[in-house]
């Protein structure tokens, strides 16, 4: 049976204090919680503490994004090796916001998962349709050129241990949720690919989180769904008990 995964991204959002403040809650609260892996992604600028304060629990930490160079002239960049040396385990790679904002296409994200498992960290790997391409029948087509793209000369080894997050775009930020069918849908579709692409074995090893609007009172009832194994928690993740109400309902 697949473990429940809640991960917090906490986004553009908290200063060093207010980081500091938010995970020390978040502790207090979740400490002890075993049956379900909690994984915070603070800003770059609250890692190093935030990591010093999770140090000894049982929750893990992600970074938001990463570079796919080593090092070099990149300006404003961070890289696999940095977010190592701070403490982190995951980081999340191909959220949305990356895609449509800043333009990040498969190709980079592919190149960013290949040196993240290089460097021994755990990709969030966030996949997801507009509500355009939903709308016109695209979703299927949409999902399954991220994955294949995104996922392109990714082993079977290297992909084992990968969280895959499905975040219809325009779920996120807007207060619309897919229904709970909705969802489970996409999810199956997605664990398909996967057995497809690898094998049957690490297609239903693999967790695969919901995104979108995802707050307490929906929580229970989407990852009550058979192929959604947790959750990519935006803007509710942002207070210690609405997160912690989150991860008690999973």
């Amino acid at each position: 049976m697949r473990k429940k995964i809640v991960a917090g991204n906490w986004k553009m959002n908290n200063d060093l204090n207010e980081s500091i403040e938010l995970v020390n809650e978040i502790k207090k609260i979740l400490l002890n919680r075993e049956d379900v892996k909690v994984i915070v992604a603070p800003p770059f600028t609250a890692l190093d503490r935030v990591s010093q304060l999770l140090s000894g629990t049982n929750i893990g930490l992600s970074a938001q994004n990463m570079c796919y160079e080593d090092s070099g002239a990149f300006t404003g960049a961070i890289s696999a090796k940095m977010l190592k040396s701070v403490g982190c385990e995951y980081v999340i790679l191909g959220h949305s916001e990356r895609r449509t904002l800043f333009g990040e296409t498969n190709s980079d994200i592919n190149k960013k998962f290949k040196k993240a498992i290089s460097e021994g960290l755990i990709p969030i790997f966030c996949i997801g349709e507009t509500l355009e391409e939903r709308e016109s029948g695209k979703m299927k087509k949409v999902i399954k050129k991220q994955i294949k793209k995104g996922l392109k000369e990714i082993s079977p080894e290297n992909f084992e241990g990968t969280i895959v997050a499905y975040e219809p775009v325009w779920a996120i930020g807007t207060g619309k949720t897919a229904t709970p069918e909705q969802a489970q849908e996409v999810h199956a579709f997605i664990r398909k690919l996967l057995k497809e692409m690898y094998s049957e074995s690490l297609s239903e090893s693999t967790i695969i989180q919901y995104g979108g609007s995802v707050k307490p009172e929906n929580a229970g009832e989407l990852m009550g769904q058979l192929d959604i194994d947790g959750a990519l928690v935006g803007g509710a993740c942002l207070k210690a008990d609405s997160f912690a109400n989150i991860v008690k309902n999973a």
